[in-house]
């Protein structure tokens, strides 16, 4: 047996530098590996949990809006009556004061040109002189001069009928309504409060209130559907003679208070005088908001002259500077602003009927007897833009404007509550009125700030 006692083997040699370079290999693959299986883990993760990453932020999202709902308006009712404190509202357009302008043969220039505050502040309310109108009185029917085909009909039966012509309108006749629009000394038309049981009921001591105004800037939300903005930038004079009012329901009375914004011991709510109205004569809302909008000589018998603003709406300027800007200085009994889309009766039926604001077959009917009674498809009259946007209605009262406010009226009772359709007719028919002042939407944008609405408003509840 033989042992070999020689060995035999290769030597390789290895440097250090190669050794670190192997070391660093395979700690990149370690942690090629381990990066890997990270990933695979967040996949897992992502296809597991993915629901959770929708609904954390969406419940975060929510829990932050909700926090905005609660910084609402707040009022307080302060222990000597006076007037409530208001925290404001945040909206982007509330408050803002700076002017409108618009460009005039290559300058720009205000839309509403006010007179400076030091004038506004020495602003008298003019005197009234012997006037020329061809209407010296306006007489208001009412249940003692004509039967009611009603009969003992209640007005709440004829709000669940949806009947337009009711206890608080009266039934006006056809007949009766081609003779509204017969210019005379003494008319004698429908104009709302036809009868004691006809609805629309308002406290004495509100009446009282009402009766005590000489210039009064209204506006009117039922059914919930507006908050209660503010007025802004009225001089001192302004609000010493000048009366805020504000008509309510008890839906919107409500809906107020569960925001905060809750009526004074002494009636107001910041600078409004809130009416609460009972007993509402229309189950459409948007005909009760036409009462304190066209029939203010009514509601303010005593009062000169009226401003008024839709709900959706901020008025932001001085009232007696607005009238003032109007009304006296342009020699008009009635200030109105444009349209700003259209100019047509019949091209304002077709987008209100495109954009389900009336029904199809009630603005049809409404055409038919306008087309009968031979209404032209004019843009303008008299040198006027035919069609108003009328958010913003500024007026004297006199029987004229007292008058051309009623049958304006009557027509959207008769027809439809878009108001657009019917005061270019009333317009055209009424001839004799030619003292108006269609002022260009640049001037309304002057006027208010714009808000639009809040929320749907309630209907009325039987």
């Amino acid at each position: 047996m033989f042992q070999n006692n020689n060995h035999h083997g290769v030597s390789i040699l290895v440097s250090d530098d190669e050794s670190d370079e192997l070391g660093r290999m395979r700690v990149r693959a370690r942690r090629k590996r381990k990066k890997l299986g990270h990933k695979r883990l967040l996949r897992k993760l992502l296809l597991k949990y993915w629901m959770l990453l929708i609904i954390i932020p969406a419940a975060c999202l929510l829990f932050y809006e909700a926090t905005r709902i609660g910084l609402v308006p707040q009022s307080r009712t302060h222990v000597d009556g006076s007037t409530p404190t208001l925290v404001k509202q945040s909206h982007p357009n509330l408050d803002r004061l700076d002017p409108t302008t618009h460009v005039v043969a290559g300058v720009r220039e205000r839309c509403l040109k006010l007179l400076p505050p030091e004038k506004l502040e020495q602003l008298e309310i003019p005197v009234e002189g012997e006037t020329s109108l061809p209407i010296g009185k306006v007489l208001y029917m009412s249940e003692r001069d004509a039967p009611f085909i009603g009969g003992n009909t209640t007005l709440s039966q004829l709000r669940a009928e949806d009947t337009r012509f009711n206890l608080f309108t009266g039934n006006q006749t056809f007949e009766e309504r081609d003779r509204s629009f017969e210019v005379k000394e003494t008319m004698m038309v429908h104009c709302g409060f036809y009868s004691v049981n006809g609805g629309f009921r308002i406290s004495d001591e509100d009446k009282s209130f009402m009766e005590g105004c000489k210039v009064a800037v209204s506006t009117c939300a039922f059914g919930g559907g507006d908050d209660l903005y503010q007025p802004i930038g009225m001089s001192k004079a302004s609000l010493k003679k000048v009366c805020y009012v504000a008509f309510w329901d008890e839906i919107t009375l409500k809906a107020q208070e569960l925001v905060g914004r809750r009526v004074g011991d002494n009636g107001f709510v910041g600078k409004w005088r809130v009416i609460v109205v009972q007993d509402l004569p229309f189950s459409d809302q948007r005909l009760n908001g036409k009462i304190p909008k066209m029939l203010s000589h009514r509601l303010f018998p005593h009062a000169k002259y009226s401003i008024w603003v839709d709900s959706k709406s901020q008025f932001r300027r001085d009232p007696l500077g607005v009238l003032e800007a109007l009304l006296w200085r342009t020699s008009s009994l009635l200030a109105i602003s444009e349209h700003g889309a259209r100019g047509s009766v019949y091209d304002e039926a077709k987008a209100v009927v495109k954009k389900n604001k009336a029904k199809p077959e009630e603005v049809e009917v409404q055409l038919n007897q306008y087309r009968k009674d031979g209404l032209p498809e004019d843009k303008r009259f008299n040198g006027k833009k035919a069609l108003c946007e009328a958010s913003v209605i500024v007026r004297k009262h006199t029987p004229l404007t007292n008058l051309l406010m009623c049958v304006w009226f009557n027509e959207v009772v008769r027809f439809t509550s878009r108001d657009q359709l019917s005061f270019p007719y009333v317009l055209w028919q009424l001839k004799a009125f030619k003292n108006i002042n269609m002022f260009p939407v640049c001037t309304r944008k002057d006027l208010v700030n714009s808000m639009g609405h809040i929320r749907k408003a309630k209907p009325l509840q039987n």
